[in-house]
């Protein structure tokens, strides 16, 4: 963080070439292993594709869609008080929730097993469009975990 007045700026990446669309450019940065960007945009793309023709919509959409049903709400933190350690729930912001949203998806993606990874990731979108999948059992475990510890909400700050 800067010191003095200066604020700090968020960088966004440039929109991905064929949506047009900074989630999707994303998610693309975030599935790139090793640098190689081409080899991600082609995954991307074909999964988005598969899960566009499976559920009858828009490539983008699916994604954004898939997004918002994924993010979570609410999670827990470690605060320290008195030399115990209390899970605090807190409310996740929304620029929060997109990134573990698209976390979530990646790695849910990437431990099914079998077919080519465009399918595993058309797979992931689907189930989470559709209200279920891995990506979507873990918002549940969180949302879980935030309401057994809403007895220490009073030590958030």
């Amino acid at each position: 963080m800067p010191r003095g007045a200066r604020k700090l700026v968020k960088r966004t990446p440039p929109p991905d070439a064929k949506y047009d669309n900074i989630t999707v450019a994303k998610f693309i940065n975030r599935l790139m292993l090793r640098g190689q960007k081409a080899t991600a945009e082609h995954v991307v793309y074909s999964a988005l594709e598969l899960a566009a023709q499976q559920v009858n919509s828009n490539p983008a959409e699916v994604l954004e869609q898939a997004i918002k049903n994924v993010a979570p709400l609410l999670m827990v933190k470690s605060r320290r008080v008195g030399g115990a350690t209390y899970q605090v729930p807190t409310e996740v912001g929304e620029d929060q929730g997109r990134a573990l949203a698209i976390k979530w998806l990646i790695t849910s993606t990437r431990a099914r097993s079998g077919k080519s990874m465009k399918e595993k990731l058309a797979g992931e979108l689907v189930d989470a469009v559709n209200g279920r999948g891995a990506a979507i059992k873990k918002r549940e475990d969180v949302h879980k975990m935030a309401e057994a510890n809403k007895a220490f909400a009073h030590y958030r700050w």
